[in-house]
């Protein structure tokens, strides 16, 4: 599709799509809760923490952007346990340092971010108590939604999100749980007073002329550190087209519904062990084979068990029946994490998921 290569940084050049995701920004400010704001489409979630983190920077300490980090006082962030490890990649390569990722005595803080959809546990931190500290401190919120923003989408499951609307700014990445075309993430603000065209402009003359025949606040290219981009808010333009919110909605509940239907029958079968009782569509669970269900609980156990994940993994990859991740997490032995985001799968897959892991381990 030639379209999705087209250049976008004025609108001269790539009139249709800059309103396209003006139009679709403004409609995700909406489900946030916000009466106004800005946007701004972005090459992955990992760079909208980046984005954020730098405007928080920014708005804290302004002459930052021609002056540089020296006279700064040691600035550092808090983050949640399990934040998404783009925080720390931010830290590094805006010069903040990882070491700074939490607090350290005699340094000035200046953001908190708060993560809404883990991608492990798919947890999601009390948006609104966090609030509250950061609104008493003067401190920047941000919510990495890139998981769990499209939640906001479901009248039944935006509370997971409650306080959203107090925050900052927000990651959100449509491609994940709506499923629209790889690349599609969005950095929302709530400020509208020109703050990303503040902090990123560079005000190439070439490009960004103020006595257009136009209005050039169309001209959004100022306010990325990219200039050529790629129009990705068409991808999830088109789909809410073609969906509807009613359509948008139903494609959230019916996963959530799938992944319940999943904690379900994993509660049923012998064998089957949940992680935790899951928030959203992160299914994590163990599977105990027959020979270690009589075995006490302890060390030897959990050695034992940390080692049937990678083996039952190896086995379905081999004989090609189905792919599912495991990892580690916090402490605790490989366990299986399935999530359910596709709308063309059904019950019937997710039993086949469970009778598949029974057959592949009946000999462990």
């Amino acid at each position: 599709m030639m379209l999705l290569f087209l250049f976008r940084y004025t609108y001269e050049v790539s009139p249709v799509f800059l309103l396209v995701e003006e139009a679709v920004i403004k409609k995700m400010i909406e489900f946030i809760g916000w009466e106004e704001g800005d946007g701004i489409f972005n090459p992955g979630g990992s760079v909208s923490n980046m984005y954020a983190m730098n405007l928080a920077r920014y708005k804290f300490c302004p002459e930052i952007k021609e002056k540089g980090l020296s006279g700064l006082p040691r600035l550092v962030l808090f983050t949640s346990e399990e934040c998404h490890y783009s925080m720390k990649k931010a830290a590094s390569f805006l010069g903040i340092g990882t070491e700074n990722v939490y607090f350290i005595k005699g340094s000035a803080p200046f953001l908190v971010c708060a993560t809404a959809g883990t991608t492990v546990l798919g947890a999601f931190d009390p948006l609104d108590k966090i609030a509250d500290i950061c609104e008493k401190h003067g401190l920047w919120l941000h919510v990495d939604a890139s998981w769990g923003g499209s939640a906001l989408i479901s009248r039944k499951h935006c509370r997971l999100l409650h306080g959203i609307h107090r925050a900052d700014s927000v990651a959100w990445n449509p491609h994940k749980m709506l499923l629209a075309g790889i690349q599609c993430c969005a950095l929302l603000v709530k400020d509208n007073s020109g703050l990303l065209k503040k902090c990123y402009s560079a005000k190439a003359a070439y490009l960004f002329q103020q006595d257009k025949f136009y209005d050039v606040s169309y001209d959004t290219g100022d306010k990325s550190i990219q200039c050529s981009r790629r129009p990705d808010a068409f991808k999830f333009w088109l789909m809410w087209k073609a969906l509807g919110t009613t359509g948008l909605e139903e494609r959230v509940n019916r996963a959530l519904a799938l992944a319940r239907y999943l904690v379900e029958e994993i509660k049923k079968r012998e064998g089957f062990q949940l992680l935790l009782e899951p928030e959203y569509a992160n299914v994590c669970f163990w599977y105990i084979p027959p020979s270690l269900r009589k075995m006490e609980d302890g060390p030897e156990f959990w050695q034992k068990l940390h080692q049937v994940a990678p083996i039952i993994k190896e086995r379905m990859m081999k004989k090609g029946s189905m792919m599912l991740g495991y990892q580690p997490h916090q402490g605790k032995v490989n366990f299986f994490r399935q999530v359910v985001i596709s709308p063309h799968v059904s019950r019937e897959d997710m039993d086949f998921l469970l009778d598949e892991i029974e057959l592949l381990a009946r000999d462990l």
